[in-house]
Formats: structure tokens, sequence, C-alpha cells
């Protein structure tokens, strides 16, 4: 039978749980009270540029309630997204490991099913809900998916009690269908029609899983994965460009504008103020962990200031992102941090916040940022890795180096000293060069192989299949595109 969501089913979960911690309370998962653990408002917005909030530098436009997610927490200046691209990406959201461990991590993004069947986060993998899940959390998904389609892949067979959202990679705001027009909203694994702009409708569930976990006295997961600002690129007022688009060519080559974007941001900050208040108006605010960030960098109308390079690009511009997160019982609020992060640092985070760890068969790449959050700890030296098919690009982050290959080409950047990555220094300092190359080879070597079969997104917002030994096929026709 397919799980719904309602009141009944949290409630009902919520009992389930309260026997899962009579069974393991000598585990390190119990060390505190249901009562103590924290919840956890994970809210992931799409192709947001790294300035593109105005706590992080955007001036046409302020966003006061993601800033006040900054200014009762945290802000780190230095947060990276683990890929360019959306699926890449969220595989290492959702697992806290590279996402090229795994053969869905190694589409960008996914693949459709008529494409490329068969490829998805598969249901046995460890994930950031089913670990929580283990620790007595409820556990809700609204919004984008992007992990795989039905029947093989969903969020409720990998650690989601619920689901309210879309599995493709984006929907029109009103009409809410995928690229290939078809209607793409679903409650559990049962298709559904709501009327209304897309950010708003995420928005009001969120806010009614809020307080339906405080009703149940239930510590909980609650994953808001908003569509905005990816494209089409239409505000809440916008309904005449979606019956322009009518279901087709979501993309919106001929569309958008910076004002739209500001609207489509705005309807944005505007959830999540909504979202805030749910958890004030429940009394949960003390001891809920709210973080807010994006898959990757900015597209099209994107602010990336000051970095060069958008989405699809291991420029920092397609790599730096927002990082935002808020827990009054536990993080001084204000705090800036200069701490290198990346998207999969969050899931052995926040299970140290829950007090439980990541499966020992399936270590976390990431690092848990508590000590540098909570307890006022000095940044510590990271090593990050990329890689990219389209144009072949690779990068490292060690310190304050960064190595790019862009097809032949090859750089050094100080990222810290020259942000916009302009001032070549792999000659001048040869042997950090030599070092970060050697170092990328080495990770790689322990990474799926690289391959062209992979479902890929260029820096236009084309897409193709590369198979071995055929041309690239566009999947949505463009005479531009050869």
């Amino acid at each position: 039978m397919t799980a719904t969501y309602t009141r009944r089913t949290i409630l009902r979960n919520a009992a389930s749980g309260g026997a899962a911690l009579a069974v393991g309370a000598n585990t390190a998962a119990f060390a505190q009270r249901p009562s103590e653990r924290p919840n956890i408002v994970f809210i992931l917005a799409d192709d947001m540029g790294h300035a593109d909030i105005s706590c992080n530098g955007r001036r046409d436009y302020t966003t006061p309630n993601i800033d006040r997610i900054a200014a009762r927490g945290a802000r780190f200046t230095q947060g990276y997204a683990n890929s360019a691209v959306c699926t890449a990406s969220r595989v290492a959201i959702i697992t806290g490991r590279y996402q090229v461990r795994l053969p869905v991590g190694l589409e960008e993004p996914i693949a459709p099913p008529i494409t490329k069947p068969g490829i998805g986060l598969p249901p046995e993998h460890p994930t950031l809900p089913s670990l929580l899940k283990k620790a007595g959390y409820g556990t809700t998904l609204v919004g984008k998916w992007h992990l795989g389609n039905l029947p093989d892949f969903s969020p409720q067979k990998s650690g989601y009690d619920h689901f309210f959202g879309y599995r493709a990679g984006a929907v029109d705001y009103f009409l809410h269908v995928n690229s290939a027009g078809q209607p793409d909203l679903w409650d559990g694994d049962q298709p559904v029609a709501r009327a209304g702009y897309l950010t708003t409708l995420l928005g009001d569930r969120a806010v009614d899983v809020i307080a339906d976990y405080a009703k149940a006295g239930q510590p909980f997961l609650l994953s808001l994965h908003f569509s905005a600002p990816h494209w089409p690129w239409e505000g809440p007022d916008d309904q005449a460009e979606s019956e322009r688009l009518g279901g087709h060519n979501l993309r919106d080559y001929d569309g958008g504008s910076r004002e739209t974007y500001k609207r489509m941001v705005l309807a944005l900050d505007e959830q999540v103020g909504r979202v805030l208040g749910a958890i004030e108006d429940n009394g949960l605010d003390r001891n809920t962990i709210v973080i807010f960030t994006s898959d990757n960098g900015g597209e099209r109308f994107a602010d990336t200031w000051p970095f060069n390079g958008r989405k699809t690009e291991l420029l920092e511009g397609g790599l730096r992102i927002p990082a935002l997160i808020s827990w009054p019982a536990r993080i001084a609020a204000g705090l800036v941090s200069e701490q290198v992060t990346a998207n999969m640092d969050w899931l052995p985070t926040l299970l140290a916040a829950a007090g439980t760890a990541p499966d020992p068969a399936y270590p976390s790449d990431g690092m848990n940022l508590l000590p540098q959050l909570a307890d006022g700890a000095a940044p510590v030296e990271r090593r990050l890795f990329w890689r990219y098919k389209s144009l072949w690009q690779r990068a490292a982050r060690i310190g304050d180096w960064k190595y790019l290959k862009i097809l032949d080409n090859t750089f050094l950047f100080n990222v810290v000293e020259d942000p916009m990555e302009r001032a070549n220094l792999k000659e001048r300092h040869k042997d950090v060069y030599d070092r970060l190359v050697a170092e990328w080879n080495a990770w790689n070597a322990t990474m799926l192989p690289e391959t062209a079969t992979s479902f890929t997104e260029d820096n236009t917002g084309k897409q193709w299949v590369d198979r071995p030994g055929a041309k690239p096929v566009t999947l949505d026709p463009d005479p531009e595109f050869k």
C-alpha cells in the first residue's frame, strides 16, 4: 500500500519511533533523550548563486528571511557544492560521500528513464533520512527528488517516510509538468493535482509538516528542496509565461530577466519566512537546526560575485554556494566561519547533532562541522576534489590553492587571494601545482572510472547523451546545438 502524508501517519510513525528507542537504547544514537535531540529543517535552493542572498552580497534586493538564518547562527564564506550540477550534488548531500562512488553520481544530471533506465540512488545505500529514521526521527521530503524514477527508485525507498513534490529535474511552476510535458507532482507514490505556484505549494506543505511533527512530539528531518530559482523563469505573477510555454521547452531560452529572477528569489524568501514562523509558532525554535544552501552554483541570471563561472563549470562560480545554519541551542548567533565546507559535510554534521553516526560500511567523505560551529574550533585545511565530464573538467581545492583542468588547459589559482581565478600560477609555483595534480590523481583512482556514457548538461543548459561511437543527441530541438 502506498504511504500517503496525513496527520494520522505522522502520529503512527511517532509511536513506532518510540518503540525503536526502547530497542536501541544502548547505542550512541540514543545518548540524548528524544526530546533533547534537535529537529532538522534542511532547505535546499536550486541553481542559486553564492551572492543571490543579501547576506552574501546581493544589493538590488534583500532576502530578510534567509538572512535571518545567518543572523541567528552561522554563515560559511567558503561553502562549496560537490558538483556543478543537480543530481550529482544531491547524491553527495543525501549520502555524505563523493557522488562518483555511485553510478547515479556519474549522471550529470540523471537521464530520463526512457533514455537510460535503471539508474538511481540504490535503496540499500544508507542516507541521511534512513540513518536518522533508525535513530527514531520522522523523515519527510517536500520538493525535488531527481535521484531516480519509479518503480525502482523513490524518496520512500531511501529513508523518507513521506514525500510531496516532483521527481524530475524541473517542472513548470504553474502547470507542474516536467520537460516531457508529463504531470509530475506526487503525494507519496500517487500522482496528485494541485492549483498554485509551486514555491508556495511547497511552503504550504512544509508548514503543515512542522505543525504535525510538533503535535506528535517526534524529532524530525524535513528536507525542503525548492525548485526556485531554477528555470523556467516564472515568478508568482507570471502565469502568462507558463501558458506561453504550455508545458514544453521548460528551459525557456527566450524568457526571463533579472527582474523575473528577483521575483522568484523573493518568493522563495517569503516561504522560508513562513517555515521559520512555523518553527517558532510550534515552540520548536531553540532546538531546531535550520540549514539553507544550494545544490550548485547559479545559472543565467544568478549573481556569483566575486567569482567567475556558472552552473556546469568547475570555476568557483559554478561551485560556490550559500551555506547557512542556525541552531540556537548550540550555535552562537552571528558567527561567520572561514571553514571550507562541501555539501557532503551536512550528513556527518547532522548525524553528530542527533547523537548518531554514519554506517561504518559507508564512511562519510565529509567532515563534522560541529567543532567549528558549536565549540569554537579553528578552521582546518580541506582536500576537496571534483570532476565533470562536460569539457572533461577536473578540480581540487587544498588549502588556499585550486587546481583546474578544462580540456587540455590547466591552471593553478590561489582562490583566497584571487577569487576570480585570473592569475595562473602553475609555472610560478610548479611544486604546488604538481602536488595538487598528484593528489587529484590519487583521489580519482579510488572513485568509479570516468566514462563517456553520461547524460550531460553543458554550460548553455543543453543536454545530450554520450554513447561510445555515437554523435551527441540533443533532447530539446534546438538548431543552434551542433
